[in-house]
């Protein structure tokens, strides 16, 4: 597996960047996490081996009590889950990776547009950080973005944060990001083909949507 590609630490940026706000790691042997792919264009899907991560991070239907209508995405920080909520009370549930402390987003949104396997730049603020961030990553296994990136937008505008794939499968059900949800490539994968542009987004802490 080709390496990821690693920034150094986004000590407060204000605007998410969908990159891992981190301190130095040690180095994690990526093979060890796959255990084939799933058939995808213009890339294969590394797929995870799942026992690996904590079994309540799988994909899998769930009963679900929210007031939220059946296609909305929910997304829990404090539980690292994303729900998609389905007709009579159920939802599918996706574990998730979330941004650090004073790093995740927060509010209501709508999808604004789909990307697969979408390119990735850094926002300004982040190369006013960190001038030497690459100026663009073109699409693909070392992207940030993954397989897929559902762009989270309000009032018409994009809020810069994104629900999207990982080349980090050992981050999910951790907060880690610099403020975007990160899911499992073939998560995100599934994901991107249930929900349409203009799904509703909510995300909440504390059991509150956080607006």
């Amino acid at each position: 597996m080709i390496r990821r590609l690693l920034i150094a630490a986004l000590l407060s940026a204000p605007l998410a960047a969908c990159q891992t706000a981190q301190q130095p790691v040690a180095t994690v042997d990526d093979d060890n996490w796959y255990v084939g792919s799933i058939p995808d264009q213009p890339h294969n899907i590394p797929l995870v081996d799942r026992r690996k991560m904590d079994p309540k991070y799988a994909r899998q239907t769930v009963e679900y009590k929210g007031p939220e209508k059946p296609g909305s995405i929910v997304v829990d920080i404090d539980e690292r889950m994303l729900y998609l909520v389905q007709p009579e009370g159920k939802a599918i549930r996706y574990g998730v990776g979330v941004g650090k402390q004073g790093f995740s987003w927060k509010g209501i949104a709508s999808v604004g547009r789909k990307g697969v396997w979408p390119n990735w730049s850094p926002t300004k603020t982040m190369v006013g950080i960190k001038p030497d961030l690459p100026r663009y990553v073109e699409a693909g296994l070392d992207n940030p973005l993954g397989a897929r990136a559902l762009y989270l937008h309000q009032n018409g505008a994009d809020t810069l944060f994104r629900i999207h794939g990982t080349n980090e499968p050992w981050s999910i059900g951790e907060q880690v990001s610099s403020g975007c949800v990160r899911m499992l490539n073939e998560d995100v994968a599934d994901l991107y083909e249930r929900v349409p542009v203009g799904t509703t987004v909510y995300v909440k802490r504390n059991g509150r949507y956080r607006v």
